[in-house]
């Protein structure tokens, strides 16, 4: 039976007298919001209206680069454009899965394991389906995990550890094809490095303390993302405000000495941001029509002085993935031209580690101070001229075995190590020239100079150095019929009808 209707009667409040208690105001606070509540217009518990976005004029820049960004998903690529785009698709998956190893990469696993979400997207490495921000950011983390992947030096961006993870987890998202795949990370090499440059690249981080890699490998992110998503040109402009919202890291990353904070700068945070944009935009939001142009800009906020026509020039003509480099050796880039340089004396010339009594190297003043005597092996440049010198080559398990950095026969060539910054190759960057000289015993002195690394644009790996370098890095993690299987789905990228079945061969079961 229902209870009988009495009308509203408000409780009478006691007066405590002149001083009030807090119990007393609360009490009287809630009385007086809930009497004031019957009073309330209907319209405020009405659904809310959706207003429309703030229009402005759309600035030539921005129209023409969201023009671009929207036919990218159909616009056909050329033949030798494709062929680099799987390169570095192979080099960012064999970046994926060695940094599985690492205390970064098994922390991002461990963090997508946690907080899974929609199983939809892989995780390289685990039997992990989850949300697609969360496997961007593993999978970003996982591909930075070391110094392993590749970098665009004229931006100051590392661009496959964010981009290819963005647009994998994306496609898995929008289930699409291969050739669907291939243009989506294309174009996020062609939009995110243009940022970088147009910031003003080296200079831009100097003078602001900001990080250039985040901000560029950001929009790249979430160009590819967005790619994957089939975003029209409005929808693309707003998914630049978006990613333009989310812009941050500046260096402070380098006191991680552990390599954590960089690789979510580097990747994981921009990877996530990235496909964080193309989901809310494919989902409906709207945003600003134009974030590049007006008093209150991204680039008001971040580089007054810049030209923003630099994000759309050689649009469509010059490929940014032409100017990436794929590391030759898996270690900080200021150590690429050093063991280049030391390897071809090795090759060149016949002596042996007791022969040696001094090496000198020289690299740029900037660069010298990021690799001088670190306590990471793959970042220590007078540790892994050693290796080199010891060993004659350098593979992923010698470059980060932490071992070798106590072992006696290493010690000893290392104590021989000088690195000295060169103020003439600080003004070459960001060309990362090194010059290796090696005094012998007898007063031999034997000098190399490298200006164009390999692996470089400049002296490009070729597609067996790029599938060697793979197998060194998949193969003792998957095992070798597993690194056959994803090499081979990767150079066949058109004949893939769905991204899902690459996406499975990263993972293990």
């Amino acid at each position: 039976m229902d209870a009988p209707h009495r009308s509203f009667v408000p409780m009478a409040v006691p007066n405590s007298g002149p001083e009030l208690t807090r119990r007393n105001l609360l009490a009287k606070g809630t009385w007086v919001l809930a009497g004031t509540a019957l009073h309330l217009p209907s319209y405020l518990f009405s659904e809310p209206q959706q207003t429309p976005s703030v229009s402005a004029p759309i600035g030539r820049v921005m129209q023409s680069l969201s023009t671009y960004m929207a036919s990218a998903a159909t616009r056909p690529l050329p033949p030798a454009i494709i062929e680099q785009a799987k390169d570095h698709i192979l080099d960012t998956f064999a970046a994926m899965i060695s940094g599985s190893q690492l205390p970064p990469g098994r922390a991002a696993i461990a963090f997508a394991e946690s907080y899974s979400g929609k199983p939809v997207a892989s995780v390289a490495t685990s039997n992990i389906l989850c949300g697609p921000l969360e496997a961007a950011l593993a999978n970003g983390v996982l591909a930075h995990s070391d110094e392993t992947d590749d970098s665009h030096s004229p931006s100051q961006s590392h661009p496959g550890c964010a981009v290819i993870p963005a647009a994998l987890a994306a496609g898995e998202q929008f289930s699409i094809s291969g050739h669907h795949f291939l243009r989506a990370v294309t174009l996020g090499y062609d939009i995110g490095p243009r940022f970088g440059v147009t910031l003003g690249g080296v200079d831009y981080q100097t003078e602001t303390h900001r990080d250039p890699h985040a901000t560029s490998e950001g929009f790249g992110a979430a160009a590819a993302a967005g790619c994957a998503a089939a975003l029209d040109a409005r929808q693309m402009r707003f998914l630049l405000d978006y990613a333009a919202q989310q812009s941050s890291g500046f260096t402070a990353w380098q006191r991680d000495t552990l390599h954590f904070e960089k690789a979510f700068v580097f990747a994981g945070m921009p990877a996530r941001n990235g496909v964080a944009s193309a989901l809310l935009v494919q989902a409906g939001w709207s945003g600003v029509d134009d974030v590049f142009s007006g008093p209150e800009s991204f680039f008001a906020a971040y580089a007054p002085h810049a030209n923003p026509q630099g994000l759309v020039d050689g649009l469509g003509e010059r490929y940014e993935i032409t100017r990436t480099n794929i590391k030759k050796w898996c270690v900080g880039s200021p150590i690429q031209a050093p063991l280049d340089a030391a390897q071809l004396l090795l090759n060149q010339h016949s002596f042996t580690p007791n022969q040696l009594r001094r090496v000198t190297v020289r690299v740029a003043t900037r660069e010298a101070s990021i690799v001088d005597n670190r306590t990471l092996p793959d970042i220590c440049l007078q540790h892994l001229v050693a290796v080199m010198l010891v060993e004659r080559t350098l593979t992923f398990r010698s470059a980060h075995d932490t071992a070798l950095m106590k072992d006696p026969a290493i010690l000893r060539q290392r104590a021989k190590v000088t690195l000295l910054g060169d103020e003439e190759l600080e003004k070459r960057l960001p060309a990362r020239e090194a010059t290796v000289e090696i005094l012998l015993n007898d007063g031999t002195v034997l000098t190399q100079h490298v200006d164009a690394v390999r692996g470089t644009a400049e002296n490009p790996m070729s597609r067996e150095e790029v599938i060697a370098k793979s197998r060194d890095l998949i193969e003792p993690v998957l095992g070798a019929a597993s690194s056959k299987l994803l090499i081979s789905a990767v150079l066949q990228l058109e004949q893939l009808t769905d991204i899902h079945h690459l996406s499975r061969l990263l993972r293990t079961y």
